[in-house]
């Protein structure tokens, strides 16, 4: 298969967030598990995004509306903190039904345990 990854349509999906989310290949650094984090938006995995979630605020279950249409990724910035914390900062662009695409303009917070980046929260800026 020859795939756009949804995170970015200029990468392979199969070379790009396919292995991340198959369990292949772990994210290399904050901004790939947050890419691979929106494309099992797009996909509705919930079992990545769940395993790829801080255990300390990760929720008990997650409702993923099915009638979101995912529309695109746009990442703002990726700054490690240090060896442990990074923060990846985003838009994502989405539609529900026919009605107006929404921007969701996140700053997402990450944090690196026994080698594995997670997700562990995020804001969203008043801009």
């Amino acid at each position: 298969m020859d795939t756009p990854c949804p995170c970015d349509p200029g990468r392979r999906f199969e070379s790009c967030c396919g292995p991340l989310l198959a369990g292949d290949r772990i994210a290399g650094d904050a901004e790939a598990l947050m890419r691979s984090r929106y494309s099992a938006y797009v996909r509705g995995d919930r079992g990545y995004l769940r395993a790829t979630w801080h255990p300390d605020t990760r929720p008990d279950a997650l409702d993923l509306d099915e009638g979101v249409h995912w529309l695109g990724l746009a990442v703002k910035r990726h700054v490690r903190e240090d060896a442990t914390r990074a923060v990846v900062e985003f838009v994502a662009r989405y539609r529900i039904g026919g009605q107006r695409a929404v921007r969701l303009h996140e700053v997402s917070r990450f944090e690196c345990l026994e080698g594995r980046w997670y997700y562990r929260d995020g804001h969203f800026p008043s801009s």
